[in-house]
């Protein structure tokens, strides 16, 4: 593998965003792998899109490129988009909002680059490594999700909700993705779960949660319509 492609969707993330570039582009990449990263702004109504034109043109020289959707169209949507752009052999979804961490890319493509996995799901309940404490409800949730998910797909994972998800990238752009905003999560585990030989690995990741306040968007809502993702998608094929 000699390119990885990291999908960065955002949206009214003028805060965080140029750190998390920075840390994105400060990140060595094992065997000499190079980044194609892919910013996908939804319809942001902040001055992100000015933040992120600042940072490019300070960055010409990066293997960086700027999709601008004119109106917002969901997380899911701008996640379709890089994923059709997607020019390495792998690819990662890279949330805007510093919950995770860009240094951790080489702990998930470790068990790719050994041959052993196809996907690879960063979980926040495995493992040693810094998790913020924040909402109970939240996290029974998160596991809630997850159970349900795996009585549907056979499937052992411990954090389905993952933003952290590695796919071969020949893969998953061959997939009929339908969902628009957070479904796309129990939308692709359903999916994925149905190629034969298909190989998925976990690994422990640690999860800089941040509070409503600091700008985190899931809701109740999103949980209620993941439910009917992880039904949708497990009993049906589409």
């Amino acid at each position: 593998m000699k390119l990885f492609s990291i999908i960065i969707p955002v949206f009214n993330e003028a805060k965080t965003i140029v750190l998390l570039l920075d840390r994105v582009m400060k990140v060595h990449l094992p065997n000499n792998i190079k980044k194609d990263i892919i910013i996908v702004d939804d319809g942001s109504t902040d001055n992100t899109r000015d933040v992120l034109n600042n940072y490019l043109n300070k960055n010409k020289t990066k293997n960086i490129q700027l999709i601008l959707h004119e109106h917002n169209r969901g997380k899911g949507v701008a996640i379709h988009t890089g994923i059709k752009l997607a020019q390495g052999e792998y690819l990662i979804i890279q949330d805007a909002d510093l919950e995770y961490d860009p240094e951790e890319y080489i702990m998930l493509l470790k068990p790719i680059l050994k041959g052993v996995a196809d996907v690879v799901y960063g979980s926040r309940f495995m493992g040693n490594n810094p998790h913020r404490i924040l909402f109970f409800w939240h996290s029974i949730g998160n596991k809630f999700l997850t159970f349900l998910s795996n009585l549907f797909t056979n499937l052992n994972l411990s954090d389905m909700e993952t933003c952290y998800k590695v796919f071969n990238t020949s893969m998953i752009q061959n997939i009929n993705l339908k969902e628009t905003r957070f479904g796309f999560e129990p939308e692709i585990t359903a999916k994925i779960s149905r190629i034969t030989n298909i190989r998925i690995y976990e690994v422990g990741i640690s999860y800089y949660g941040r509070t409503y306040l600091e700008g985190k968007k899931i809701n109740w809502k999103d949980g209620f319509h993941a439910v009917y993702c992880i039904i949708k998608y497990g009993m049906f094929k589409f």
